[in-house]
């Protein structure tokens, strides 16, 4: 491969831009998920929970179907001893309702007997005396590829599987091991094994499955994921983030930015895995104290259910507006009953479900953010195609809508060109430019000439359908 010409001209009059307009995916929602973690359901029904709409006992996982749920979060712990739920077993049941109902189900494999979450990831006691990295990697493909072929054989196999749960730190650790500094040669080796284990299995069940990787908090993923992917862990669809208010610094309007920047630089997905809010501080009188307090209002969003409501179609239509993939609400349906948790009698979540606990749980108006009539994105698709012996292997593209600010993003050579793809709101101007190599300036620019503005930039504006924009040598300059 030969790099562009030194004075860049011949390759600066790539411009005749062909726009090419495809059928609409904006006129559908199915593309984006609307989720509920429901991985409390089996235990709190058992636990004699009732859940009613208008005053009528209804299938808590029907009702979430009514309203508008297309997909199902469950957690899988790993053998735990002291719960009889989120074991396989568990996992089966709620599937089986999930499945019968046409939703989709995306399965949190914790890798822990018990909660794993940004700071804890304590490994399974039935791999806790392996000291081999070879012989654990085994135990963790043969886990998760044998759950995977054992929900096939039941007709269950999930759509979307994450490989951990908030993986901030270092994942299968003893217990009283921190996590951090991640040693990431073997951080790195287990997710890709597990996610080969993944791979494997829908290889073998013909059933595809997307893979996603679960970090805490919005502020703490780019770093992770710069450090995975130099690491080698590149083998995933899905970037998912925990966003709750009360750990994050990051509000509506500012939340969006993160999730337009990691689409962009990493080229994955974005959805929010996990989100709540409160419609009340409240409690129903247990013993176990909500963990949802004062510190998680957002401004404009009181503690009531429109509060609750209003944020949640706002967070939605955000998430949507910004490029990400949708929104997953944690535990709408954890509500209080006479059972125990690890600490305390009740639910530490009931001021933050989807059901009025002063009302015998009648369904509130926080759960109609699953059927707002939304405003989808479509996708964008910008593509340089040079003549073949003008392709360098990589080049730059500059994008006002990519949330990098005025950082390039690094572009590889595909099918004979360059392609930058985006979800996008109809109407959204764009501003962008490629480069044949840094500093970004207009000696390096590839396009030139009557396609460009006086900043240098090319324009345009998204259409209401999916568009290809294709830059062709000859026409402009």
């Amino acid at each position: 491969m030969r790099r562009v010409r030194s004075a860049l001209m011949c390759l600066a009059i790539l411009l005749a831009a062909s726009i090419f307009v495809q059928p609409s995916r904006a006129a559908t929602s199915a593309t984006f998920y609307r989720g509920v973690d429901l991985s409390y359901v089996n235990e709190m029904e058992d636990c004699g929970a009732v859940y009613r709409v208008k005053g009528e006992a209804r299938d808590p996982y029907q009702i979430f179907a009514d309203y508008g749920a297309n997909l199902v979060r469950l957690r899988l712990w790993h053998s735990p001893t002291w719960t009889q739920y989120s074991t396989l077993d568990d996992v089966i049941r709620a599937m089986k309702q999930v499945k019968a109902l046409g939703l989709q189900t995306l399965l949190d494999f914790h890798y822990s007997d018990t909660w794993a979450d940004p700071s804890k990831q304590i490994i399974p006691a039935a791999w806790a005396k392996i000291t081999d990295q070879e012989e654990l990697g085994q135990a963790l493909y043969d886990y998760t590829y044998d759950t995977l072929m054992k929900l096939d054989s039941l007709g269950l196999m999930p759509e979307l599987v994450q490989v951990g749960n908030e993986i901030n730190s270092e994942i299968l650790r003893a217990e009283n091991a921190t996590g951090y500094p991640i040693n990431w040669e073997r951080n790195a080796f287990l997710l890709n094994t597990a996610i080969r284990a993944v791979r494997d299995a829908a290889a073998k069940a013909g059933s595809p499955i997307r893979v996603m990787l679960h970090i805490a908090q919005p502020e703490k993923v780019e770093g992770w994921l710069l450090a995975a992917t130099e690491a080698g862990v590149t083998d995933f669809d899905i970037i998912g983030v925990s966003y709750y208010t009360a750990y994050s610094n990051h509000t509506l309007k500012t939340v969006g930015n993160v999730i337009r920047k990691l689409a962009s630089r990493f080229g994955k997905d974005v959805l929010i895995a996990e989100t709540a809010y409160p419609w009340t501080f409240d409690s129903a009188g247990d013993s176990a104290g909500n963990i949802v307090n004062k510190d998680s209002l957002e401004q404009g969003y009181p503690a009531t259910p429109d509060g609750q409501r209003q944020f949640m179609i706002d967070l939605m239509q955000t998430v949507l507006a910004n490029g990400g993939l949708g929104v997953v609400y944690w535990e709408p349906a954890w509500v209080s009953t006479k059972c125990k948790t690890l600490w305390g009698q009740g639910s530490h979540w009931e001021n933050a479900t989807f059901f009025d606990f002063h009302n015998g749980n009648e369904v509130l108006s926080g759960i109609e953010f699953l059927q707002h009539a939304y405003d989808y994105p479509v996708e964008v698709r910008i593509r340089l195609q040079p003549q073949a012996d003008d392709l360098q292997e990589q080049i730059y593209f500059w994008g006002d809508f990519t949330g990098m600010g005025k950082r390039p993003l690094p572009l590889k050579a595909t099918d004979g060109g360059y392609e930058v793809r985006a979800l996008l709101m109809p109407g959204t101007p764009l501003r962008y430019q490629f480069y044949s190599a840094l500093p970004a300036s207009a000696d390096t620019a590839l396009i030139a000439g009557t396609c460009v503005g006086e900043d240098g930039a090319v324009e345009a504006a998204v259409t209401a359908t999916d568009m290809v924009i294709t830059h062709r040598e000859h026409g402009c300059g």
